[in-house]
């Protein structure tokens, strides 16, 4: 495992997640202290996750690997139906789905950008159960993993926003909708 490559390619994969996650939440608008602060959260938990998951080992992997996946996977759902629910409510209400105050609440404050960046960094948990049975740098492996993420995380706020300008009022609920999905993917998987 100390070939660079096969690193940064678990690296990208990992941060797939994150990319998607933060799509679904650029469109909505985040503003850029935000979007970066958040990516920087995805960072730090793609490099603990791997090493909390190396430090369980493998028996205990085995059987809360699944079940972290699937817990990440009902915070993102959630998260996804919250604002699907919302919007849904003010279009009931005003009849136009252009009021504003239909923003996600997806960064509600330090918690729930805790939670948001433990959903997408669970399956780093479960591949750091397997690190202990490869030869690895684990410095550079847990690197590699936090800046992919971090830098994926970044690229999909701003790829996000910038889908969100075409949406207009439409954002939230795309946006909602794209977290929504992503969760029953990873349910599916």
């Amino acid at each position: 495992m100390n070939n660079l490559p096969t690193i940064l390619l678990l690296a990208c994969a990992l941060g797939t997640d994150a990319f998607s996650m933060a799509v679904g939440i650029g469109v909505t608008g985040i503003k850029l202290k935000s979007a970066l602060w958040a990516s920087a959260v995805i960072c730090l938990f793609h490099i603990i996750m791997p090493l909390v998951g190396l430090s369980l080992g493998t028996v205990l992997g085995k059987a809360v690997g699944q079940a972290a996946g699937i817990l990440g996977a009902l915070v993102l759902i959630f998260i996804g139906v919250q604002g699907i629910v919302e919007y849904l409510k003010i279009y009931k209400n005003t009849g136009n789905s252009s009021e504003k105050g239909i923003k996600l609440k997806l960064m509600g404050g330090f918690w729930g950008l805790i939670a948001l960046a433990g959903s997408v960094s669970l399956d780093a948990l479960t591949v750091g159960f397997g690190l202990g049975t490869f030869n690895f740098n684990l410095p550079m492996t847990v690197g590699a993993f936090g800046a992919a993420a971090g830098l994926m995380a970044a690229v999909g706020f701003l790829f996000g926003s910038r889908i969100g300008g075409w949406l207009g009022n439409k954002a939230e609920f795309a946006g909602s909708l794209i977290l929504f999905l992503i969760g029953i993917k990873m349910i599916a998987s």
